[in-house]
């Protein structure tokens, strides 16, 4: 920068790197396409799975969106913005996240011809909106009400689709929908209610749902029953032993009979919890910290299975399944604060045992469990799981679905583009941009599928611009044709679509309205303290 007598005037610190205007902006869009470009072999029942390793060299191998976005360590700052949406999508409706971040690429790789054609990126930005309202307001009308349970078992089907499930998608759709059903509460879905519980072993169609809770833990003491019918549960977030004074404190007995009494009222104090607990009618103990071994003991001697240091959410989910409180100290408890299970059961899962609680009445926490081969294979089954569990919870609360397959995708490029010369002014350029991009959906899944993209595209045009009902026709990726996706149960929440049509669109506008870059170098690091050689020797010269 040039003061008036040609002095430069120095603004920015030195190091400071800065870029502005289209240089800024296409610098942006580049490193927000390359994002969509690492997630896009993924997209669809037919896309790639990536391996991923990090620096201590554990490996995981998905196909899903998020999770790679989330592994992959992003630096620059227009890229991390476009790994945010996978991250809201993921949050808000638990799939599409490849479809957010490849949607959100291709609308700004199509903002490059209108940059370079001189139309100002707050006019594209404009012209975005509206065609991002638009859309949505069409998904709205090509929508079908999803309040079916045969609906949902499609729409847990399609989300498992492609996932490293095997050809097992109708059987975990099947429980997926089971679990979904049995703690809705009012319409509402909380999702967080459903725990996947995995133990490597068996396979994939060993996994089945659990009206009630599994626990990875055994029980404490051999002695201690290992089924238990009409359990009554006791839950404690407090430690069952003695506890330790807040302060240091140092006691001093010079009686050995005062010492053998010291010890006998510490014996009678843990008798006194065992015979509490014993007093209510609990025949069962889960505490969150450590159970002393004398009241192990007790609690064996009156047949009371027991386990300790359970996490709060497994605590919190008994609570839910069987009606229990969780209490804070043990000598408060009541026969109200037990819960009710039909049966209690320590079974052996591989090496270990685990604790499955079932028969709850009205369960509103259960529990999938899923067995696979490996670990790589069951890390990717529990994801899949999640997935399908979110989007079978959006589509029972929003209550509507759209076919899939990219059918949705090639109906907004064909109304959008007849909205664009509606429109006028420089904003019709953006609009008919925003339509070219939404061909990239299925123009990806044909080109994962190894079917030619072009031809793909052209027969999916000429379904839904000559079929009554072509707004649901979508691309057979084992044959290229243009087929209806309802018949053959290809479906996918409204709610899903909405959020990564509204979410690629405020990313890749945030992104095209910014002009001016001003990165601040880095610090070096500095050396330890007296590691600097003889140069850090004082005096030395």
């Amino acid at each position: 920068m040039y003061g008036s007598g040609n002095q430069p005037i120095i603004v920015l610190k030195e190091g400071t790197e800065r870029s502005k205007d289209k240089e800024a902006q296409f610098n942006n869009i580049g490193a927000a396409k390359a994002v969509a470009d690492a997630v896009r072999s993924t997209l669809g029942p037919k896309g790639m799975d990536k391996m991923l390793v990090n620096t201590i060299g554990d490996v995981v191998v998905t196909n899903d969106g998020a999770t790679i976005l989330k592994e992959i360590d992003v630096q620059h700052p227009a890229a991390k913005m476009v790994v945010e949406v996978a991250k809201t999508q993921d949050t808000e409706c638990g799939d599409g996240t490849t479809t957010s971040v490849v949607l959100a690429g291709e609308l700004l790789k199509q903002s490059e011809e209108l940059i370079d054609a001189n139309i100002h990126p707050t006019i594209i930005a404009s012209g975005y909106k509206m065609a991002a309202n638009k859309a949505i307001e069409v998904l709205k009308s090509i929508s079908i009400d999803a309040r079916d349970e045969a609906i949902l078992k499609k729409v847990a089907s399609t989300a498992l689709t492609g996932k490293s499930v095997g050809e097992q998608e109708d059987f975990l759709a099947d429980i997926v929908v089971k679990a979904c059903k049995t703690i809705e509460v009012d319409g509402k879905v909380d999702t967080d209610n459903i725990r996947v519980e995995k133990k490597v072993g068996g396979t994939i169609r060993d996994t089945y749902l659990v009206q009630g809770v599994v626990i990875d833990k055994e029980r404490i003491h051999s002695r201690m029953p290992k089924h238990i019918k009409g359990a009554k549960i006791a839950l404690f977030s407090s430690a069952l032993e003695i506890k330790k004074t807040e302060v240091d404190a140092h006691i001093s007995i010079k009686d050995p009979s005062s010492m053998a009494a010291f010890l006998a009222e510490e014996e009678e104090t843990m008798k006194a919890m065992a015979d509490k607990i014993k007093s209510v009618g609990a025949n069962m103990v889960f505490s969150q910290k450590g159970i002393d071994e004398l009241v192990q003991h007790y609690l064996s001697k009156n047949g009371i299975m027991a386990a300790r240091r359970l996490k709060q959410s497994d605590l919190e989910a008994i609570a839910k399944a069987t009606g229990a409180t969780i209490v804070g100290d043990v000598m408060s408890i009541s026969e109200s604060d037990l819960g009710i299970a039909e049966e209690a059961e320590e079974k052996p899962v591989g090496e270990d045992g685990m604790i499955f609680i079932t028969g709850c009445m009205n369960p509103k926490a259960v529990t999938v469990f899923a067995r696979g081969g490996t670990e790589h294979v069951l890390e990717e089954v529990e994801r899949s799981l999640h997935d399908a569990i979110r989007v079978v919870g959006v589509a029972m609360e929003d209550g509507k679905v759209v076919a899939g397959a990219g059918a949705p995708e090639l109906e907004l490029e064909l109304r959008l583009s007849d909205y664009a010369s509606t429109v006028g002014g420089r904003e019709q350029l953006a609009i008919e941009k925003f339509a070219k991009a939404m061909e990239i959906i299925p123009w990806t899944l044909a080109e994962n599928a190894g079917i030619d993209s072009i031809d793909a595209i052209i027969k999916l045009k000429n379904a839904h611009e000559k079929n009554k009902d072509g707004k649901y026709y979508g691309i057979d990726l084992d044959t290229g044709e243009a087929v209806n996706m309802l018949d053959r149960n290809v479906v996918e929440p409204l709610k899903v679509k909405i959020q990564a049509i509204s979410s690629a669109e405020e990313v890749a506008n945030m992104i095209l309205r910014i002009d001016d870059v001003i990165a601040s170098r880095r610090a070096p690091p500095q050396p330890p303290q007296g590691a600097g050689g003889m140069g850090g020797m004082p005096g030395m010269m």
